[in-house]
């Protein structure tokens, strides 16, 4: 095994079912141009790739910038050295690292997630703003709906 791509659901007219690439070399030794890479594989986790066709609900389809970005840490990990890693997108593991997981071949497992953005707001402050501006957006809702009844009435429809 040499890398595993973990795709988006959707990629397929027929089915939601994510998909999985694996790419599989016997030129694992170094020879021919290729790094060795014995004892390791490449995980890349791209469920998070991948936007809606124009005018569909339920196909997605990867952008030249999101297959030029897999493929280049794959070309990086066969031909110069180990990628850096990137939490939630790419990783390379050890064999004894795989094992220990079960020889679960799941990129999420090995990948781990992205780190989450923090605004460093407190938490009650963000609280107090955001019910705040709630409460401004349900005033000018009523008014809204307010508006909207009266105009309805004028019209002969009332509700």
């Amino acid at each position: 095994m040499d890398c595993i791509v973990q795709l988006t659901g959707q990629l397929f007219a027929n089915t939601q079912i994510p998909c999985g690439l694996w790419f599989l070399s016997k030129n694992r030794g170094g020879q021919g141009g290729f790094r060795k890479r014995k004892g390791e594989i490449l995980f890349i986790d791209a469920r998070k790739f991948g936007t809606l066709i124009p005018g569909s609900r339920k196909q997605k389809q990867l952008s030249d910038d999101e297959i030029g970005e897999i493929a280049a840490v794959y070309q990086e990990y066969r031909r110069k050295k180990k990628p850096e890693e990137i939490a939630g997108i790419c990783r390379v593991a050890t064999l004894e690292e795989v094992r220990e997981h079960n020889y679960a071949l799941t990129p999420g497992r090995f990948v781990g997630s992205a780190a989450a953005e923090d605004d460093d707001e407190p938490f009650e402050e963000k609280m107090a703003r955001l019910t705040a501006k709630l409460g401004e957006q349900f005033k000018e809702s009523a008014k809204l709906e307010k508006a909207i009844r009266a105009n309805l009435k004028g019209l002969g429809y009332e509700i």
